[in-house]
């Protein structure tokens, strides 16, 4: 699938019944749940040191683009992510929300969160250490590109 290309992170989500609203279908703000969902388990798998006690970040902006309504009954409900953006002191992840049906892929929401890497003592924004930078770059294959 074209929009996939580029996706090399993906984490199998589990669509519990409180997910859904009156319409049958996960609820809108459900997405923004899906994605940190998988944005710690992505995190830990690009960047194995990272520890969030201690290499906090906030999120500044989440976006959301709803395609199409994502039921209880879906097949295979996944998230797919990357890095998409990295800066001095933020950086941008971009996620797909999937399922399958009749062998086909079907995207329910796509999305980007920014995060700012932040010092929690001091309360104020960090730059983002090298080895958590360079963790990113290299698992997404970017630190040659």
């Amino acid at each position: 699938m074209k929009e996939l290309e580029g996706f090399k992170f993906s984490k199998e989500l589990q669509l519990r019944w409180n997910d859904m609203d009156a319409l049958g279908h996960v609820n809108n703000a459900i997405f923004i749940s899906y994605f940190e969902t998988g944005r710690g388990h992505y995190m830990l798998e690009a960047c194995p040191g990272w520890d969030w006690h201690k290499n906090m970040f906030l999120i500044a902006n989440v976006n959301v683009d709803f395609k199409k309504e994502l039921l209880l009954q879906a097949q295979n409900p996944t998230v797919w992510m990357r890095t998409s953006k990295l800066g001095k002191k933020s950086f941008t992840l971009e996620y797909i929300i999937t399922s399958e049906k009749k062998g086909e892929r079907i995207i329910h929401a796509s999305g980007t969160t920014t995060q700012i890497m932040f010092d929690m003592q001091q309360r104020k924004t960090i730059e983002i250490e090298s080895w958590m930078k360079e963790g990113l770059l290299d698992y997404e294959n970017l630190a040659t590109k």
